[in-house]
């Protein structure tokens, strides 16, 4: 049964799986992104986005792979080339996120939260291109 409705679920459009598994993604990355700007203070907003880069990362793989791209095989050499593609959009969200809190918005949360949204598009097209072609 759980195999059945997994095949069903991969017949799904990669973009629309890619729209739900991104949102409890971005959602479980802003929830570390914010905890850490509580604890460690707003002036430290680029490291807040450094911690929540690197303890997301395998949270995201995961659902990536299983949940997005349905691939099978291949983990080291997925995980590899998403390392690749995370490093490319965490100078992307570090650039967006300094860009608005310097210039348009100084709250680094809401600043944060636009940046996903920006980052997230690029991060869809590195991953369907890129870590997990097939």
């Amino acid at each position: 049964m759980i195999k059945i409705l997994y095949e069903k679920w991969c017949e799904i459009s990669d973009k629309i799986r890619f729209l739900l598994i991104g949102g409890i993604n971005a959602a479980f990355s802003y929830l570390i992104f914010a905890i850490a700007l509580y604890l460690i203070g707003h002036e430290h907003y680029q490291l807040c986005v450094a911690l929540q880069w690197i303890i997301s990362s395998v949270f995201s793989f995961v659902n990536q792979k299983v949940f997005v791209f349905c691939t099978k095989g291949h983990w080291v050499e997925e995980y590899l080339k998403c390392c690749t593609t995370w490093f490319i959009s965490y100078l992307l969200n570090v650039v967006v996120l300094e860009l608005l809190v310097r210039f348009l918005i100084p709250n680094a949360y809401i600043s944060q939260i636009i940046s996903i949204f920006v980052v997230s598009v690029s991060t869809y097209i590195l991953f369907k291109y890129f870590a997990f072609r097939r």
